[in-house]
């Protein structure tokens, strides 16, 4: 895939299987092509102001002005998906519904909302005497599936530009923590994570996943089950750059990282919405690319992967990352 503008912006990759480009993501989607994309799957800002960081603050905070600029985004995604392909964008709970219509203002349909659901949440808003709090401990984040008009019929635009459905097969429910796959099992909209301290042989306590299977009184088939993203996993690839301290909300502590994007999706997760919404050996495009995830994940399911950031830090984090794995 190419960009059409003269004015070309920074762009890393090998330009076959993977392209990173540093860019506001509204700028340079409008140079991209009609109809050049497969399907979308990003993590953009959530609009509240998250950890203090500039990228999720100001205007995009206030409710209507960020249903306002997720439309205007959304809808230079409608113009550069195929018809009938997927965008799937994670959102937070207090401004999903904000997220959901502008992509619907935008001209797609939404299909679906899954639910990534974990035990590892902390509780970040204000505390107060009587154990009184301004926030509950968070332990989902919603997903919004949408697709762009299809052409025609389902059967006649999956004919034509393989898209329209869903991967179920491929997608088909895995314990990626156990390393087994269950053929058979159909994929639901909701998604269980695993506590980092899981291994194998079992669950550690509190872990969401043996909590469900306890009471339900059996291993429950509707979810497929993932890994938190270790710390070995966000930092493979980046050996040469220097570590900074970061606060781990989670553990209580400050912590030595070398990816200090603070919201870096496992690439479990990130796996199995690929494999569920991009038709195989696709183009999947992220144009709030951050640490590189997605893209890390596209390369490890065989899938191609244009990916836009424009904070520089992240950039740098991203392109070394996606080297990393499109080695391994």
């Amino acid at each position: 895939m190419s960009v059409t503008s003269a004015a070309k912006p920074s762009l890393f990759g090998d330009r076959q299987r993977w392209g990173l480009v540093r860019a506001d993501a509204l700028k340079l989607l409008r140079q991209l092509p009609e109809r050049s994309v497969d399907a979308v799957v990003t993590d953009p800002p959530y609009g509240i102001g998250f950890a203090e960081q500039s990228w999720d603050s100001g205007r995009m905070t206030v409710g209507a002005e960020f249903q306002q600029w997720a439309m205007s985004w959304a809808g230079e995604l409608r113009r550069v998906l195929k018809p009938g392909a997927h965008l799937v964008a994670f959102g937070a709970p207090r401004t999903v519904h904000r997220l959901t219509t502008g992509i619907e203002d935008a001209g797609l349909e939404v299909r679906d909302l899954l639910l990534w659901l974990y035990g590892s949440g902390m509780v970040k808003g204000r505390h107060f005497s009587g154990h009184r709090s301004t926030l509950l401990k968070p332990s989902y984040e919603p997903v919004v599936l949408a697709r762009a008009p299809l052409d025609g019929t389902t059967p006649a635009t999956l004919q034509r530009w393989g898209t329209g459905a869903l991967n179920a097969g491929e997608a088909g429910l895995r314990d990626d923590l156990r390393g087994t796959n269950r053929p058979g099992r159909w994929p639901a909209n909701v998604g269980l994570v695993h506590r980092q301290r899981c291994e194998p042989q079992g669950c550690s306590a509190s872990c969401p996943v043996a909590t469900l299977d306890e009471h339900a009184g059996r291993e429950v088939s509707r979810y497929f089950y993932a890994a938190k993203a270790s710390g070995e996993e966000r930092d493979a690839g980046l050996d040469d750059l220097t570590k900074t301290t970061t606060h781990v909300l989670r553990r209580g502590g400050d912590r030595e990282r070398a990816n200090v994007h603070p919201t870096v999706k496992p690439l479990s997760v990130m796996r199995w919405l690929i494999r569920l919404c991009v038709p195989p050996g696709g183009v999947v495009l992220d144009p709030f690319a951050g640490s590189g995830s997605t893209g890390c994940a596209a390369l490890l399911e065989g899938r191609q992967f244009l990916g836009i950031e424009r904070e520089v830090a992240y950039v740098e984090i991203a392109r070394r990352r996606l080297a990393h794995w499109a080695d391994a």
